[in-house]
């Protein structure tokens, strides 16, 4: 009886052991769901934090806010952090789609430049925390382009035909012509849209290939265009990297953009999410992603860090006399929007 006792203990005893060590051969690491808009993180900071804090990062892209809302929207998929474009902001706000952000867990909100805090789009930063800036602008070839370039104008003039790239997007496309004929680029004015679809049916002789998108950014270094509309982070970008290559921002004013990071209304781990806002709104991380990826940084203590002809450029961080002509892009209604979408159908279709 005893040796039976014995040996059920003993069977007990390698089973319970048996249960620890499969217990400790699983190593549990939390997760979060991150949908990024493109390649705009840096690897390093993801394994840094990621090492730090043994949350996984999982992220997947977009290249569309419209589709970002509509995966948010729809709850299919939970993401745990979303980056949001201006425009959509306060619809997202609206539809409860973020959380408001308990900002106890997200200390480094203090390092941003106060400029780009408590925007329109988010009165007070409620729901989102600044992660990257920048406008639309053009570059110009000046080896080819002699004359001084500070205006829409150039994109218009017959002396480069075809060697002219404008951006497959008709808020940038039709928002740069209605700042070149000195109006809001958010306009909701019909006869204001009609004249910068005529502005730009105009234009269509001198532009081959008529319209791109990423594609600018390879053809101005290997002289296929000569002058580009592009985002301040591939402009600036190409010119540090080509001598011949100038960025600048249009006197008449441009898009200004920026982009946050916010919690979803389903995250599963916000804790998680708190802490991954937290660190790459770090003085340390915002260095290394604008360094990265080209972008401008809202964080003041990381631009302080930035070479000087970086932190000191006017087409990067512009003076507030540039500033003060660009805008953000809104939100429009489904009449205006009908009335792009049919303007820009008619640009793009007509020969």
């Amino acid at each position: 009886m005893k040796k039976i006792i014995k040996l059920l203990s003993l069977s007990i005893c390698i089973a319970i052991m048996g249960l620890l060590l499969v217990g400790c051969s699983k190593k549990t690491t939390e997760e979060i769901n991150f949908l990024n808009y493109g390649e705009n993180i840096d690897k390093e900071s993801v394994k840094e934090f990621e090492k730090e804090y043994g949350i996984k990062v999982n992220i997947e892209t977009f290249d569309d806010m419209e589709t970002m809302y509509q995966k948010v929207s729809s709850g299919g998929v939970k993401y745990d952090v979303i980056l949001i474009s201006d425009a959509l902001m306060p619809r997202m706000i609206e539809k409860n789609l973020i959380k408001e952000l308990d900002k106890e867990n997200i200390p480094n909100i203090s390092q941003m430049d106060k400029e780009y805090l408590n925007l329109e789009i988010d009165p007070g930063n409620k729901y989102s925390v600044p992660y990257m800036f920048g406008t639309i602008g053009i570059i110009y070839n000046k080896d080819v382009v002699t004359e001084e370039v500070d205006s829409w104008d150039i994109l218009w003039d017959e002396k480069y035909k075809n060697k002219i790239f404008m951006f497959d997007t008709y808020r940038d496309t039709m928002g740069a012509t209605l700042k070149k004929l000195g109006y809001s680029l958010n306009s909701t004015n019909p006869k204001e849209i009609k004249e910068a679809k005529e502005l730009l049916l105009s234009q269509r002789k001198l532009v081959d290939p008529i319209y791109g998108v990423d594609n600018g950014t390879t053809m101005i270094p290997a002289g296929e265009s000569d002058i580009n509309m592009i985002w301040s982070g591939e402009g600036l970008n190409l010119q540090d990297e080509n001598p011949n290559l100038v960025y600048v921002v249009p006197k008449e004013g441009a898009n200004f953009w920026i982009d946050s990071l916010c919690i979803p209304h389903n995250a599963k781990n916000i804790e998680g999410a708190e802490k991954f806002i937290n660190f790459v709104s770090d003085k340390k991380s915002a260095l290394r992603i604008a360094d990265e990826i080209g972008y401008t940084t809202p964080n003041k203590e990381a631009r302080l860090e930035q070479p000087e002809e970086v932190r000191n450029n006017p087409n990067a961080y512009m003076p507030k006399e540039i500033m003060d002509r660009c805008e953000i892009y809104v939100d429009f209604s489904k009449d205006i929007k009908r009335l792009y979408d049919e303007a820009w159908v008619n640009i793009k279709s007509n020969n």
